[in-house]
């Protein structure tokens, strides 16, 4: 039998999970849900919520819950544009064997990077950005769009374009976005294809990350190569929130947390930043929750589901399960022996991305020390003003840059 969510009784807790994404502190509202059932349905937001780590893992893995709706592969504001087209590509949005062709090739060239490239592109990117990003959340998604471009091989003068045009399409993706955002979306993603287009005719520049895909790709008469490509603008794409998220969290961790920046000024290294940006995926993601819909009739985790039924699955909230993270999984510690992380998802649809999104988002707060623009040692941090709105992504607002 359905049952409702408990609404909050205190009046500065989050209206529902979806609120709680950009709620300032919305972890005693998960644990409060973590007590009661694994599955509980919220009428209003007409979704199942598993805030569990065991339910959410197994949905995760489930193969008769899928990453979109049966009925609508491609969100209905989009089908049948540019952007609806492109969308309908992408391997993180598609099940079968679409996803099972193309995100090995992916997988397979992200693993040849290292964290000297990742370094090198930020410095790059870091440079291209620099009179572009007029406050410091354009610096948070420009950065790493801008330096996954850079290891895909296109010029610095194309690095702020391509972070633009990206910020610009992903607007599409939310279920927030309407009218001149979604047309602009649609041009963005023209633009983005084109590049990418002439950027590997004839041949893509040698020891780049395109021309390590299609190196992976070659002989696989599975892939298609205008697929390929969508994906790799899909790469920019899945860069863009949720690794801007995780820079500027790791910048709010940096502002909250008792003594780590001085430790964080104190220390020349990489190594600090690494540890900051691990432990800031862990204790406050970016990526806070993401969705499976049915695709049969099922009974999963107590409850049953119809065809087309929802589930958010509260990836944030499982992180900090004393079921999945025993120690101190409230509290923020650079050193852990076993940090696990859900925020880049798990089982088929995991982002192949992890580990370069944490080494961009790492050696991104080692530009901004560098460049003493908004991380000046012994000033004061940037100032969290709020996140943006969003159903998914935790992005913070900062005052006064």
């Amino acid at each position: 039998m359905a049952r409702r969510t408990l609404r909050p009784m205190n009046p500065n807790a989050p209206a529902d999970a979806i609120a709680a994404v950009t709620h300032p502190d919305p972890y005693p509202f998960y644990a409060r849900l973590r007590d009661g059932p694994a599955l509980v349905f919220d009428p209003a937001l007409r979704l199942w919520i598993a805030s569990r780590a065991d339910t959410v893992l197994a949905a995760l893995v489930h193969p008769a819950l899928r990453v979109r709706p049966p009925a609508e592969p491609v969100p209905r504001a989009i089908a049948g544009t540019p952007a609806g087209e492109l969308f309908g590509r992408l391997v993180r949005m598609n099940d079968g064997p679409l996803h099972e062709a193309h995100k090995p090739v992916l997988q397979r060239a992200l693993a040849g990077l290292n964290a000297d490239d990742a370094q090198a592109a930020v410095q790059q990117a870091a440079q291209a950005i620099a009179v572009s990003a007029r406050s410091l959340e354009d610096w948070c998604f420009g950065l790493p769009v801008a330096s996954v471009a850079a290891l895909l091989g296109f010029d610095r003068s194309q690095l702020a374009p391509l972070a633009a045009w990206t910020r610009e399409f992903v607007a599409c993706l939310s279920p927030l976005s309407s009218g001149a955002p979604l047309q602009q979306a649609s041009h963005a993603a023209m633009q983005l294809l084109a590049g990418f287009e002439a950027l590997a005719a004839p041949s893509p520049r040698p020891a780049s990350l395109l021309a390590a895909t299609m190196q992976q790709a070659e002989g696989n008469s599975a892939v298609q190569r205008r697929v390929l490509l969508a994906n790799l603008v899909g790469l920019l794409s899945q860069t863009c929130e949720a690794t801007a998220g995780l820079l500027g969290n790791s910048l709010v961790a940096l502002g909250r947390e008792p003594g780590l920046r001085a430790r964080f000024d104190a220390d020349a290294g990489p190594a600090i930043a690494l540890a900051v940006v691990a432990e800031a995926a862990r204790h406050d993601p970016a990526v806070q929750n993401t969705r499976r819909f049915a695709a049969e009739a099922l009974h999963f985790s107590g409850a049953d589901l119809q065809a087309g039924d929802a589930i958010l699955l509260l990836l944030a909230s499982a992180q900090r399960d004393p079921a999945f993270e025993a120690h101190a999984p409230d509290r923020f510690e650079l050193q852990r022996s076993q940090r696990r992380l859900l925020g880049f998802g798990h089982g088929p649809h995991a982002c192949p991305g992890q580990a370069l999104a944490q080494q961009l988002a790492a050696y991104g707060l080692l530009a901004l020390r560098e460049q003493g623009r908004w991380l000046r040692p012994g000033a004061a941090p940037p100032a969290l003003q709020g996140y943006r709105p969003s159903a998914n992504a935790r992005i913070p607002c900062f005052a006064n840059a």
